[in-house]
């Protein structure tokens, strides 16, 4: 039995995920300073078996004294499959909660292992006398079977924020014949990842779940990073993983609207609420300059404006209602 999640729970900015060690205390304070929308501490494969358990203390203590203003804060702790990962969530969970937004869970295979994390995270807010439901989930989908999963992974929680995609154990997983983590295999005409992707993005959406790209680990190659993100952005995802400061522009850029989009979005959503008015006569669709809008204009307008307020993007147009 899963708990209710706040009724009043929203869609975070996520443009860009930065990937921290739990265990080096210095980029744990340097990612306190970074502009990305996200910063997950991590416990899994940043963390040598042996570094660990130090590590939940040190992120309970970096998210307890470190200013995070401005950031969803993450923790990724270890998968289902290991000995960790129940300790991993009770001793960050109980010694950081109230500072905590969201528990990334890896390689989730089947609902069950999300309603777990999920009951788990209940037992501990009861006994320590948090909100329960308010702390989120994050699924990574990291396997074959996770993604043949997917759709009941996204509907297993309430607490479910976002379904994320992890290429490098998903490659291993499938056999994939590359090396690089994030770039095309050899000998594929195509895009090897865009069946993934977008089964990914249908689950998510199916219910109102972010869809989140995973890491591209060649950190230096910019323009790579850059063509590998707009592609997810091109789908419709709403961020990326980045593991270096330098890649953090760049998704921030890449997952926000351009200013001439964000302008545009809000003149249809002016334009349309004007025309749909009393004052506008009631229209169901109208003109804005040589372009016909409607509902469904409206709707793929808002999507592009959301983006873009969540950006903190500012527009510089205003609508004018037509003369009579």
């Amino acid at each position: 039995m899963t708990t209710p999640a706040p009724a009043d729970r929203v869609l975070r900015p996520r443009r860009s995920c930065l990937a921290v060690p739990g265990s080096n205390p210095r980029f744990l304070e340097k990612a306190q300073g970074l502009p990305a929308d996200q910063v997950f501490l991590d416990l899994e494969d940043a963390c040598a078996p042996l570094a660990k358990e130090d590590a939940r203390h040190s992120i309970v203590k970096a998210l307890n004294e470190g200013d995070w203003t401005g950031k969803t804060r993450a923790v990724r702790v270890n998968d289902w499959t290991t000995h960790w990962t129940y300790r991993d969530v009770i001793t960050v969970v109980e010694g950081a909660g109230p500072n905590l937004d969201c528990i990334m869970l890896p390689k989730v295979q089947d609902a069950q292992q999300v309603q777990a994390l999920d009951l788990l995270l209940t037992q501990i807010e009861k006994t320590m006398g948090f909100e329960v439901g308010r702390i989120g989930i994050e699924a990574q989908i990291e396997n074959a079977k996770g993604l043949v999963n997917v759709d009941d992974i996204a509907g297993a929680s309430p607490r479910l924020e976002t379904i994320i995609f992890g290429p490098a154990d998903f490659m291993a997983s499938i056999n994939m014949k590359s090396l690089v983590v994030g770039e095309q295999p050899p000998g594929y005409p195509a895009d090897a990842y865009h069946y993934i992707l977008m089964r990914i993005l249908m689950a998510a959406r199916t219910h109102d779940l972010q869809a989140i790209d995973g890491p591209y680990l060649q950190i230096k190659n910019i323009d790579g990073y850059r063509e590998v993100a707009g592609r997810a952005a091109a789908l419709g995802f709403d961020g990326k993983w980045v593991l270096h400061p330098g890649q953090v522009e760049a998704a921030n850029e890449v997952f926000s609207p351009s200013q001439e989009d964000y302008d545009h979005a809000e003149l249809i959503l002016d334009a349309y609420e004007y025309c749909t008015s009393e004052a506008g006569g009631m229209k169901g669709s109208a003109m804005l300059g040589d372009e016909m809008i409607d509902e469904a204009s409206r709707k793929m307008a808002l999507v592009v404006a959301g983006k873009g307020r969540a950006a903190g993007m500012t527009r510089t147009s205003t609508f004018e209602p037509p003369e009579a």
